[in-house]
């Protein structure tokens, strides 16, 4: 039924005349696929995120599949991961025959406690796949000290944190490899797209040739296939968006700060629990803007009379380990990580985008104070 208010979107990405004109100027140079559009942002990605290597793939799902495949997880093995993410941290190991395995999370960060993380490894784990959720970096250094102690691969799914920063450096620049993502709501959006950084030239040159159909480079003959890969390619007009939307990552990534402290000033009074501050060590990258509700709090009600008024919201996010086909293969049930399921129980997402204005910010709030 509509209520007649002009709609409020759970997400949306800010496109201009730039993006225009870049996705023109491929248009008319024919090359839309494995052209220099994708190598110029390539470069320019590396150079923003201090990352030495850097490929472009059709998704952060795909990056992370082919830096499953290059730390040589297969059947028998075991990959730990967190609850608290989207389904691709877990899938990106599946899909090469590892068994799942999830750690709890911190209860102030939601990211992987490294002590769970600890306490989860087997004689069969081979890698720790370490979720920068919300935009906010995982405990990284701990995580990476554990993987070494314990000989396993550990890859960064940074998919949602591009711009944030650890330790006074941005991700990406930090040593292990991981990916970033580029879907509509993310800090950078192109559509679909993400991708693989590194800071090993033989691992980037293997994820160049298995996102090519695992084609090899360096014979420089097109049909020479040297192993199995897919078709994880992404497109020079993707690319150019990309580059436009680059050009202005500042600019969108403080839009989003000014969002997400107006909502933080909105909300104060409102009975609900914010995602946690930055501190010293951590500087988040404000992807979504989501909030705990009170646990007697039916959020099913809650979401129903939001959108009724007009307002997009989204439980933000369900535990990976009990999503249905994880109960069904693997036989997860509740209790696993009893920390991430009473989180996730609660959490709603906001609208939230870089021109978001504060007068639907405003509107959101006393609408979700009204019926909470």
């Amino acid at each position: 039924m509509s209520t007649g208010l002009r709609e409020i979107p759970l997400a949306r990405p800010l496109l201009d005349e730039r993006e225009e004109e870049l996705v023109l100027e491929v248009l008319r140079s024919g090359r839309l696929s494995l052209g220099p559009t994708i190598d110029r942002f390539e470069e320019l990605i590396a150079e923003r995120v201090g990352a030495p290597y850097v490929a472009a793939v059709s998704s952060g799902t795909a990056g992370l599949h082919m830096l499953a495949r290059s730390a040589g997880l297969g059947s028998g093995d075991e990959a730990i991961t967190s609850p608290i993410s989207f389904a691709a941290s877990a899938n990106c190991f599946i899909f090469e025959g590892a068994t799942p395995v999830f750690a709890d999370v911190d209860p102030r960060t939601w990211n992987l406690d490294p002590a769970a993380v600890e306490a989860a490894i087997t004689e069969r784990t081979k890698a720790v796949v370490a979720v920068d959720m919300f935009g906010y970096p995982c405990e990284l250094d701990e995580i990476r000290a554990i993987c070494e102690r314990h000989g396993l691969a550990l890859i960064e799914d940074a998919a949602e944190a591009l711009g944030a920063e650890y330790k006074g450096r941005p991700i990406g620049s930090q040593g292990p490899s991981g990916v970033f993502g580029f879907y509509p709501n993310k800090q950078l959006a192109t559509g679909e797209g993400g991708v693989v950084f590194t800071h090993s030239e033989q691992e980037w040159q293997l994820v160049r040739s298995l996102r090519n159909q695992g084609r090899e480079y360096a014979g420089g003959a097109w049909f020479n296939h040297v192993r199995v890969g897919w078709n994880y390619r992404w497109t020079d007009v993707q690319a150019a968006i990309g580059i436009g939307q680059l050009e202005k990552l500042d600019r969108l990534l403080e839009l989003r700060s000014q969002a997400a402290r107006r909502y933080g000033e909105l909300l104060a009074d409102v009975d609900v629990e914010p995602l946690c501050a930055d501190d010293a060590d951590h500087k988040r990258s404000w992807f979504v803007y989501v909030v705990a509700l009170p646990a007697a709090v039916d959020r099913a009600r809650v979401m129903t009379e939001l959108r009724a008024q007009g307002i997009g919201t989204a439980e933000y996010v369900p535990c990976v380990h009990l999503q249905p086909y994880m109960r069904e293969t693997y036989g997860f049930a509740e209790g696993v990580c009893p920390v991430a399921e009473e989180i996730a129980s609660r959490t709603l997402a906001l609208p939230f985008y870089p021109q978001l204005e504060a007068e639907d910010q405003e509107r959101v709030v006393e609408t979700l104070r009204a019926v909470l």
